[in-house]
């Protein structure tokens, strides 16, 4: 019996929530689909690891787009409709800020959370709801224009508040609002989540991720990040998706313009009428496509001119007492010695020591994430991709040892108690590890940054000059949507809804 078919409608590079993703909706469209993952577990970075004898979430701090059971966000509800049973746990909070002359624990709703940067800054109520009003209104219409596309007048007459803020930076919009910059402070720190200093990060962006976040709330699976993506993998199995692990994809197969198959490194040959990869377009264009000469001259432009946003550096410590013991009281906190964004992006393009950190106690939202009597605690900094490509070999170790000390103490110094006095585990992630273990590009896990000439907006207009191979799409966080793990399942819909579409263009 022949390991694979013969041919496939749709071969999908990578097992991780983009590729999942897209498997699903296209065999719940009744389409053949194969699945290759490299790793032998599906997910990606949407996983655990067991230290000790305790299983670790590898990633996930919380999850965007899932909604309460009552109210679904569009990728609950996608999980939802495709029988993906996940239990979903809400964070109990937005985020703690610990900022200069800042202690504030924030909550989401968008009154409850103006209400509490009011009772930090006072007389800041009525601005402060102003703007995560705004965010609502401009993530209404993202939501909306991303399933019904419309003309430029009939934008304007029914997303006025889209159109007229879309060409500006989240400085130049908030500035408006006239705000002391404490109250500025108190609404910056889920920066770090899009990878971009306000000067060059769209409103458009910003506004997604407050009016998701703030407007209601996030969640984290009891069973971690992977349980998301094993029950991903397991309903696709039950709906006719092969899914092959340890299948590492050398090459997309591509003639006259048309992607038809992959070859993988042990060599087999498997064909389709479509591919879809999470592979970056970087690792695609530059030795993926065979024969090299099918890349066109705008696909090795098109990379090129796009700037690759943060990588991740994470200390993940398994600590033996309760979170309440060792003075830990907020499930998420944002720490920095500074709100400046655009500072502290700079910053993160060095080897540290890092001036903005976020901290997580998954216990605080999962108390079960750990066995009794303990908690986990992770630190993580996201810097940018070339600093760590300086990192030699020779001097890994050193570099990952320091850098994470340098967390340790600085949490340590902050709840004024001694971590490394209380560690049962310790595991860090550098970016080498992200990269060795996705494949992702120079780990990069936040696909390419966010500016002001190339984010959501300006893709979607050039999406179909930036078609360059026909029946090839591509899903995963470098992809229209943008990074995290919530965008990824979205991007995953997007390929998939696309060879969909010309599917049925070319049936007609």
């Amino acid at each position: 019996m022949k390991f694979y078919k013969d041919h496939y409608d749709v071969i999908v590079i990578g097992g991780a929530l983009a590729g999942l993703s897209a498997a699903l909706m296209l065999a719940d469209k009744g389409k053949d689909v194969l699945v290759l993952e490299r790793h032998n577990l599906p997910g990606g970075i949407a996983t655990s690891f067991v230290r000790g004898g305790i299983e670790i979430e590898a990633s996930l701090h919380e999850m965007m787009s899932i909604g309460s059971k009552d109210h679904r966000l569009k990728v609950g509800k996608f999980f939802d409709d495709m029988g993906v049973d996940v239990d979903w746990l809400k964070v109990p909070e937005a985020y703690h800020a610990s900022l200069p002359g800042l202690e504030v624990t924030l909550h989401p709703g968008l009154e409850t959370f103006a209400k509490e940067v009011d009772s930090a800054v006072p007389g800041t109520y009525e601005k402060v709801l102003k703007v995560l009003n705004l965010c609502h209104t401009v993530f209404d219409s993202v939501n909306e224009l991303s399933i019904h596309p419309m003309s430029k007048p009939q934008m304007l007459l029914k997303h006025e508040a889209f159109v007229k803020t879309a060409g500006y930076s989240t400085e130049e919009v908030l500035k408006t609002f006239d705000l002391p910059q404490k109250a500025l402070d108190l609404l910056a720190p889920y920066w770090i989540y899009v990878g971009t200093g306000f000067k060059e990060l769209p409103f458009t962006i910003y506004s997604v991720l407050m009016a998701d976040y703030i407007g209601y709330g996030s969640y984290i699976p009891r069973k971690f990040s992977h349980e998301m993506s094993l029950k991903m993998a397991e309903r696709a199995t039950e709906m006719g998706v092969q899914i092959e692990y340890k299948q590492h994809v050398d090459k997309i197969l591509v003639k006259d313009g048309k992607a038809y198959g992959v070859r993988t490194r042990r060599g087999d040959e498997i064909y389709a009428d479509y591919v879809i990869s999470s592979a970056y377009p970087n690792s695609v264009y530059s030795h993926m496509i065979e024969p090299a000469s099918e890349v066109p001259a705008g696909a090795i432009k098109m990379v090129n001119g796009r700037r690759l946003s943060l990588t991740a550096f994470s200390v993940i410590l398994i600590l033996d007492k309760t979170a309440e013991e060792l003075n830990i009281h907020d499930y998420s906190v944002f720490r920095g010695d500074s709100m400046d964004t655009d500072m502290l992006y700079k910053d993160l393009a060095g080897l540290g020591p890092y001036r903005y950190l976020t901290c997580i106690c998954h216990n605080l939202a999962n108390p079960d994430a750990t066995p009794k009597g303990t908690c986990s605690y992770s630190i993580t900094t996201l810097p940018q991709v070339d600093g760590w490509k300086t990192v030699s070999a020779d001097e890994y170790d050193e570099v990952k040892h320091r850098v994470a000390r340098q967390m340790i103490d600085d949490m340590s110094a902050y709840l004024g108690v001694n971590l490394l006095d209380h560690v049962l585990e310790c595991v860090i992630e550098t970016p080498m590890t992200v990269s060795h273990y996705t494949g992702m590009w120079n780990g990069c896990i936040y696909g390419y940054a966010h500016t002001m000439e190339d984010h959501i907006v300006a893709r979607l207009q050039t999406a179909e000059a930036e078609h360059f191979i026909d029946h090839l799409e591509f899903s995963g966080a470098h992809q229209i949507s943008g990074d995290g793990m919530g965008p990824q399942v979205t991007n995953g819909r997007k390929a998939a809804k696309n060879v969909l579409d010309t599917m049925a263009k070319e049936a007609k």
